[in-house]
């Protein structure tokens, strides 16, 4: 506390973000980072970019992000001012409930879902309310059309939700955006890619119908980027004027040189993307098989993690556990999941030394 501080600073109860700790020979499964590297084209980019003297660097960057908005446009078969860019999708979220969820009627979310939603509407007095999953944790759209639709100032949810894994399918986002149409509906899709082997099942293909979606995603997780912080949404023009507006009165810089050519190159290489993601999935669906085949409930995920409980051992105390043996996963101690764990798909040979862990610690 500080006599220095605004009001609103000692209101906050800031976001807490997965640890980055320094353990020798870590197999880090606790930040839903992706086990493989990003696509060589993106390194390519970046080393043209800089040439060789990195002069370039002297120089803003473009605050439109033109070229990365044509990519994503182009990748999505959106018009290019159907899209927004900035710096992770955190801060596309940020600038999101400042533009479009704070209403008279309250914010609804889940009461399982994504810690940053509640941060953000203390940092910017949005009142909320929580609606909470169903018994098997899944989403269940009808409770959020009751009482009233008209009790309802905007919707956000991830998709796949977060930290539960589990999918929404398109039919039902359709369903609440077309029940709300004077509600903003925000579709966070920061793991839809890993959603499908055939098929992603992201909600950019309810925006054309429904103006009032927006789906954000990023180039975290499934273009493994984590480390250069791009995000991006899609929407129609009324809801993305509001974003840039909110940005330019913000910070009308936000994506450097070096990421908008990444991102772009990342995005560009459908190839790449495509086979790690599909790697990623067959190694969840062989991680979640071999967690049941040690007597763990493991929820279904559509995400590059699962969500999985022991039935006869503590989820603190195998966390505590796990990481004596330098294996980091992540535990909540929020109410109705304190007793799972949320454990990222690494690669084959790391999440096998997670199973061998998991089994040496059950037999002791």
């Amino acid at each position: 506390m500080s006599r220095f501080w605004s009001p609103v600073v000692h209101s906050l109860t800031p976001y807490v973000p997965g640890e980055q700790p320094k353990l020798d020979k870590l197999v880090k499964l606790n930040t839903n980072e992706n086990p493989y590297p990003p696509s060589p084209r993106v390194l390519a980019a970046i080393q043209h970019e800089l040439g060789a003297d990195g002069d370039r660097l002297k120089l803003y960057s473009d605050p439109t992000g033109h070229a990365l908005k044509a990519a994503v446009a182009t990748r999505f078969g959106v018009p290019e001012n159907w899209v927004f860019v900035g710096n992770s999708s955190d801060e596309v979220l940020a600038h999101t409930f400042q533009a479009l969820l704070k209403h008279d009627a309250p914010l609804l979310f889940p009461d399982i879902t994504y810690s940053f939603y509640p941060v953000y509407c203390g940092l910017y007095g949005i009142e909320f309310k929580t609606i909470p999953l169903d018994e098997n944790f899944a989403i269940r759209v009808d409770d959020y059309l009751a009482p009233g639709a008209a009790q309802v100032g905007a919707v956000i949810f991830p998709n796949p939700n977060a930290p539960t894994g589990r999918l929404l399918p398109l039919a039902e986002i359709a369903r609440l955006a077309a029940a709300l149409p004077d509600s903003p509906i925000v579709v966070d899709e920061a793991y839809v890619d890993f959603g499908g082997v055939d098929s992603i099942p992201s909600a950019v293909a309810l925006v054309r119908e429904h103006p009032n979606v927006l789906v954000t995603q990023t180039l975290s997780k499934s273009r493994s980027l984590a480390g250069l912080r791009v995000g991006f949404a899609i929407g129609q023009p009324e809801l993305i004027e509001a974003l840039t507006r909110v940005k330019d009165s913000f910070n009308s810089y936000p994506l450097d040189r070096l990421a908008l050519v990444g991102a772009c190159a990342a995005i560009e290489d459908e190839a790449y993307f495509d086979q790690t993601r599909k790697q990623v999935i067959a190694s969840r669906e062989q991680l979640s098989q071999d967690l049941a085949g040690l007597g763990f409930e493991v929820l279904p995920s559509a995400a590059n993690f699962v969500f999985a409980r022991h039935p006869g051992r503590d989820a603190a105390q195998l966390a505590a556990a796990l990481r004596e043996r330098s294996i980091i996963v992540r535990h909540f101690k929020a109410a109705r999941i304190d007793q799972f764990l949320r454990i990222t798909v690494g690669t084959d040979a790391q999440c096998a030394q997670l199973v061998g862990a998991l089994r040496e610690i059950l037999a002791a």
